[in-house]
């Protein structure tokens, strides 16, 4: 009986039974309801004729819930409520309101980019869940082809098969070089590269593009690269070694701005030869369809790219 009744029992008997409960009156619940009243008598004898006993006791006042009634009544609301809240999140996730979105991305382009998408994308979506990791573009390339990254801002490492990828390309940065206030070179009006490589440098290990364009501009000025390096990717390591006055580190330019914004003891130095590193780009896998919400941020960051 349990089991032929799970079966039988369907979301308009769940319906009629929370109609009839609120409107006590079987012609209100049939209007209710949008169907005629005979229809919802035959209905309700259909329910009652699979629950094997009647739901409602009927008064010349109105209709009440016997004690099965009851029962069956409390279990059709809150049916009927996880029925209305998943077709709520079924619409949000259609339209790109709720969902979770992993986005994979280099420093710089998690502050210059990243952030600005993300407000715009909270401001029309707040449920949306985002996942935001920050890595090297060979960790990030390799995290958007094992799926577990929807979109990568980074570079393509070399060897890369272009095919696989849809690509849109931001323009190169200038690296910038951050250091304490205290450092001797901060009272400078300009500095120029190759009186830097005696200093204290922390910047991301050999490889990474930023660190090639820092030996590349030294080997331009055919000064030896800076010798005295400590090599790390995070941000909390350097701005920590950053409380020395002897260290300098290069960045991008939105972390730059980031870092002597929000740090009143770090400034930018003024290099009087630009240090340019290759530009980063949006990359998505062409084999992979996208939620909506997904494709939401992914447009949003290109929306971020061409504006800039």
């Amino acid at each position: 009986m349990p089991h032929r009744l799970a079966a039988r029992l369907q979301v308009k008997h769940l319906r009629l039974i929370a109609a009839i409960t609120d409107q006590r009156q079987l012609s209100l619940a049939a209007a209710a309801l949008a169907i005629t009243q005979p229809a919802a008598s035959r209905m309700l004898a259909e329910i009652e004729g699979l629950t094997g006993t009647p739901l409602f006791e009927r008064h010349p006042r109105g209709m009440t819930l016997t004690t099965v009634g009851e029962g069956l009544a409390r279990h059709a609301r809150n049916i009927l409520d996880e029925v209305a809240e998943a077709a709520d999140e079924v619409e949000k996730l259609r339209l790109g309101h709720g969902g979770v979105v992993q986005i994979g991305a280099v420093t710089g382009a998690a502050v210059g980019y990243v952030v600005p998408a993300i407000r715009r994308l909270k401001s029309v979506a707040p449920e949306v869940e985002l996942h935001v990791q920050v890595s090297t573009s060979d960790d990030l390339i390799k995290g958007l082809m094992s799926m577990h990254h929807d979109m990568v801002l980074g570079r393509l490492p070399p060897g890369a098969r272009l095919g696989d990828f849809n690509v849109q390309r931001a323009l190169g940065e200038r690296v910038r070089i951050v250091t304490n206030a205290a450092n001797p070179f901060a009272g400078r009006a300009e500095v120029s590269r190759g009186e830097l490589s005696g200093s204290e440098w922390v910047m991301q290990g050999p490889g990474a593009p930023i660190r090639q364009a820092i030996d590349e501009a030294f080997l331009d000025l055919a000064v030896a690269a800076p010798r005295n390096v400590t090599n790390t990717a995070s941000l909390l390591v350097t701005l920590a070694l950053l409380r020395e006055r002897e260290v300098v580190t290069p960045v991008s330019q939105e972390v730059a701005s980031l870092l002597t914004g929000t740090h009143s003891n770090l400034v930018e130095l003024t290099i009087r030869e630009d240090i340019r590193v290759a530009p980063y780009s949006l990359v998505t896998l062409k084999t992979r369809r996208l939620s909506p919400a997904a494709a939401r941020c992914r447009d949003l960051l290109s929306e971020v790219l061409r504006q800039e």
